[in-house]
This record gives structure tokens, C-alpha cells and sequence, in this order.
């Protein structure tokens, strides 16, 4: 049998392989999983989870998928957090300090605490891209957060109430849609789908073996 450690999930103590993530010790442990695993391998932000080591008092945050158990680890998951939503029509919108103003307003009650990058699964400067939203700087904004996969954790430590994510969103929206520069590589291959260029070729591959298409995966000419 494999070295074992003992956890706690959602309050009862189970011995697994210590060599197991938090996601896979679950499953271990007899929870069947239908939220919360979107990807199964990391970063895709279902899995947001809060734990504690025995005998700490700091809480940690990380992705269950991704993180592995320690000996004493009290997990809780955080599959959803209520984030604020705002609706908007992004033909409608520009690039100005006065949209964040109208559609996230919270962004400047932020008290500088950073507790938002303190829990950050991603470990994004959060209060940074924030401070960007502010401005009104939309593509920093986009780049500051370009890797943030939207789990949840930071908004549910912000003492202001911040939509950290959604902010996050809508400078990414607005730096695509107005600010970035167009990409005529992009543009050409949109033309060719909607063509059908590639139509045979998805044709030929739906109709392959799972073990040839690693295959031709592994085996790719990857683009410059």
C-alpha cells in the first residue's frame, strides 16, 4: 500500500496516498465529482478550494485539481461564489474610465488590504489589475489578468465586495474588441473556415481512433 496521510474533506478524516491531488483524493475517498472538475489537469477554475493545515491558522487556496494533499489538510471547496454580473452590449461600451465607473463602481472602494493576491490560485497581482481598472487602462488591465481563470477566490476575500473577475472580463473585452491591434493572420483563417477550407479534414480526423489522433497531435508542425 502507498504512503498514506490523513485528511479532512468536508469535515470527515480519510487516510489516502499521499501522492494523490485534493480532486483525486476525494474520488478516493468515495465522492463522486459532477462540478467543480471541469479540466481534470489545472487552471481551468472550477475546482477552487480552501484549506488549512492542522495545527495553522492561515487559510491557502489553490485548485484541486492541481494541488497535492498534505498530512493534517482540511479542505473545503468553493464550486461558485456569487459574483456580480453586469450586463452590457460591448458595441455599445468604449474604452473610457467612466464604463468601470457605471458597470463596477466597487473597483474604487478597494482599501489596498491585497488580500486578493493572497489568494489568488494563479498567483496574479490581482490589486495591480485592479488599480489598472481604475485608470481606466483597459490593456494593462487585460494583460495583468490575462491568466486568471475566473475561480472565485479573490472576490470572496476582497472586504469591498469586488467582481475581481468580471472587471477582469470586461478590460479584456474592451482591450480586444477597441485597443488591441487587428490581426490579419486571424482574419484570413476566419475567412477560410467560413469557406469551408477545412470541412474534409474535420472529417477525416472525426473519423480516427483516439490513438491516431495523439499521433498526428504529437506529431504536428507547430506554427512559428
Amino acid at each position: 500500500m502507498n504512503e498514506t496521510v490523513n485528511v479532512y474533506l468536508f469535515g470527515k478524516k480519510y487516510a489516502v496516498p499521499s501522492e494523490l491531488t485534493i480532486m483525486t483524493a476525494m474520488e478516493y475517498a468515495g465522492y463522486k465529482l459532477i462540478r467543480g472538475c471541469g479540466c481534470r489537469n489545472g487552471f481551468c477554475g472550477a475546482c477552487a478550494t480552501i484549506y488549512r493545515i492542522e495545527g495553522q491558522r492561515e487559510l491557502k487556496f489553490c485548485l484541486a485539481c492541481q494541488t497535492q494533499v498534505q498530512e493534517g489538510m482540511y479542505v473545503a471547496t468553493l464550486p461558485f461564489f456569487p459574483l456580480v454580473k453586469q450586463i452590457y452590449d460591448i458595441e455599445k461600451i468604449t474604452p473610457s474610465q467612466q464604463v468601470m465607473m457605471q458597470l463596477y463602481p466597487e473597483v474604487y472602494k478597494c482599501i489596498g488590504c491585497n488580500a486578493c493576491t493572497k489568494s489568488c490560485t494563479q498567483k496574479l497581482n490581482v490589486m495591480q489589475y485592479i488599480a489598472y481598472a481604475q485608470r481606466g487602462d483597459f490593456k494593462k488591465c487585460a494583460e495583468e489578468s490575462f491568466d486568471c481563470v475566473m475561480c472565485g477566490v479573490c472576490s470572496s476575500r476582497c472586504p469591498a465586495g469586488i467582481s475581481h473577475p468580471q472587471v477582469a472580463m470586461l478590460a479584456r473585452r474592451l482591450n480586444g474588441k477597441y485597443l488591441a491591434p487587428e490581426s490579419q493572420h486571424l482574419e484570413d483563417r476566419i475567412e477560410e473556415i467560413n469557406n469551408g477550407k477545412f470541412e474534409e479534414m474535420l472529417q477525416d480526423l472525426m473519423n480516427k481512433t483516439p490513438e491516431e489522433i495523439k499521433e498526428i497531435y504529437n506529431n504536428r508542425e507547430i506554427e512559428q
